[in-house]
């Protein structure tokens, strides 16, 4: 009889370590997933998140020269040789055309390179951006109104007929919109 018990005992004790062997470990509480690296996330998702505006960004490109206007500006995600930034092509009354890299985190100018404006504008000439009574920034702020709020990260220039029109494209929270304004600040239809 002892030699029973001692059998059921050891074989309760044999299955009770086999059941809690085959159980799944106890797991830690859920957390929130890491937040997505810029290189991760869209262009416009990583621009809304931006600590600099374009328009910050178009403002510290303009104060470095003698009265250039911003004319494009672009939103690139850091790579291996440059921070997140904003590039402005700022364009001179003499006709220079230089690009500003402004980083997006910190607001500062990190780089120039002139440009020749032919490479860029075929069919612009300086006095097409000298004759718009809105700036590229004033454009900016009546796109991001247009589209309901949001964060402006691209702006084109082209010529409409004798004078220029912005194309602006404004990050919503889950998508982009393009905006366009004319020299006059009236929002233009397609």
């Amino acid at each position: 009889m002892l030699n029973r018990f001692t059998t059921a005992a050891g074989l309760l004790a044999l299955t009770t370590g086999l059941a809690l062997a085959q159980a799944p470990a106890p797991t830690a509480p859920a957390t929130a997933p890491a937040p997505a690296s810029s290189r991760d996330m869209k262009e416009f998702e990583a621009a809304r998140a931006a600590k600099v505006s374009l328009a910050e960004a178009i403002a510290t490109a303009e104060s470095h020269g003698d009265k250039g206007r911003a004319i494009d500006a672009d939103f690139e995600k850091a790579d291996g040789k440059n921070p997140m930034h904003w590039s402005i092509k700022v364009v001179y009354p003499d006709g220079k055309l230089v690009e500003h890299g402004i980083d997006a985190e910190t607001g500062k100018l990190y780089k120039s390179e002139n440009q020749p404006i032919e490479r860029y504008f075929t069919r612009l000439k300086v006095d097409d951006f000298q004759k718009a009574t809105v700036s590229l920034k004033d454009a900016l702020a009546i796109a991001e109104q247009k589209a309901g709020g949001g964060k402006a990260y691209e702006a084109e220039v082209e010529r409409d007929g004798q004078s220029v029109v912005y194309e602006i494209s404004v990050a919503l929270a889950d998508r982009s919109q393009e905006i366009k304004v004319g020299p006059d600040g009236k929002v233009v239809a397609d």
